[in-house]
């Protein structure tokens, strides 16, 4: 094993820590090597689970040589196939939990730096903080003093940052997958003092998917979910000036957005199917119908 010769496997195992003298070794050897294998990857989780005390550089060196491997080495270079993504959640989760703050960094990196990635990752990335928000329960919980049920400034920031990544290449429409876990979050969070970004992401979001359902073309998604300016005009975040802030920030919603010739739609249509064969999974779009039933679906229709 070429990266993983510089140091002595076993014996960090062994001791169950990882120093920063380690860290900088494998960071030498791999900036020499320039390459990890599959077997070397393995070998690097399995140094990751089997010592529970690791030393601060060993997070970045961590998820920088995995998704180097995984996004950049392993087959097709610069995507993630379902069998690559499969890969990917068998190390990092446990009863579909990840349980580090590391693992999690990991799979966002990863969508990050992929051109495409299946939906089921994005699904399982939303889901880590979904189960957060709702639960209290995780990673991105610990240490932080909030209760259950409250969407915090951080978990958009993080939902944000996800349903970004998943855009990838071209102008993909945020899918009926994100949506559900999306809805899912809003409903269970209805009546909680939420962070005023949580409505401003979850409105663009949801008419990102109406108004693709409606036949216009979608804006890239960084343009579509952008966070309002208004959300960062610290100090009063009084209910009357979030509502006005909110109230602004809506005038321009649909900007961006284009109605479709049917030459459009048929080339929107050829690109998705570009991105179905190379991940090997489909993308499901929202349609109109599915949107109107599921505004609302308990009978009530909340505040977003």
């Amino acid at each position: 094993m070429g990266v993983l010769s510089a140091v002595s496997v076993s014996e960090i195992k062994a001791r169950g820590s990882i120093k920063d003298a380690d860290v900088l070794k494998l960071r030498r050897s791999y900036y020499d090597d320039g390459h990890i294998t599959a077997e070397e990857a393995d070998v690097i989780f399995a140094l990751n689970d089997a010592c529970p005390v690791q030393d601060p550089a060993w997070a970045d060196c961590f998820v920088e040589t995995i998704t180097d491997y995984i996004v950049e080495q392993a087959k097709p270079e610069g995507y993630l196939t379902t069998d690559n993504a499969a890969w990917l959640i068998q190390r990092i989760s446990k009863d579909g939990r990840i349980e580090s703050k590391t693992e999690m960094e990991l799979l966002v990196s990863v969508l990050d730096r992929a051109r495409w990635t299946p939906q089921s990752l994005v699904s399982f990335a939303l889901e880590q903080v979904k189960d957060a928000v709702i639960n209290g329960e995780g990673p991105l919980r610990s240490g932080k003093l909030l209760e259950p049920g409250i969407v915090a400034e951080g978990d958009v920031d993080l939902l944000r940052r996800i349903i970004y990544s998943f855009g990838g290449d071209g102008n993909v429409a945020v899918t009926q997958p994100e949506a559900e876990i999306l809805f899912d979050i809003d409903e269970a969070t209805a009546d909680a003092d939420n962070h005023p970004a949580w409505g401003d992401l979850f409105v663009k979001a949801i008419a990102n998917c109406i108004m693709t359902a409606s036949g216009y073309a979608p804006p890239p998604r960084e343009e579509a979910l952008a966070r309002d300016a208004w959300l960062d005009r610290r100090g009063d975040l009084s209910l009357d000036n979030v509502a006005a802030g909110m109230a602004g920030g809506l005038t321009t919603l649909f900007d961006g957005y284009s109605e479709q010739s049917s030459e459009e739609r048929a080339l929107a249509r050829l690109a998705l199917q570009k991105v179905e064969i190379v991940t090997n999974e489909a993308v499901t779009l929202a349609e109109a119908s599915w949107l109107a039933q599921r505004i609302g679906r308990d009978g009530r229709l909340t505040p977003n």
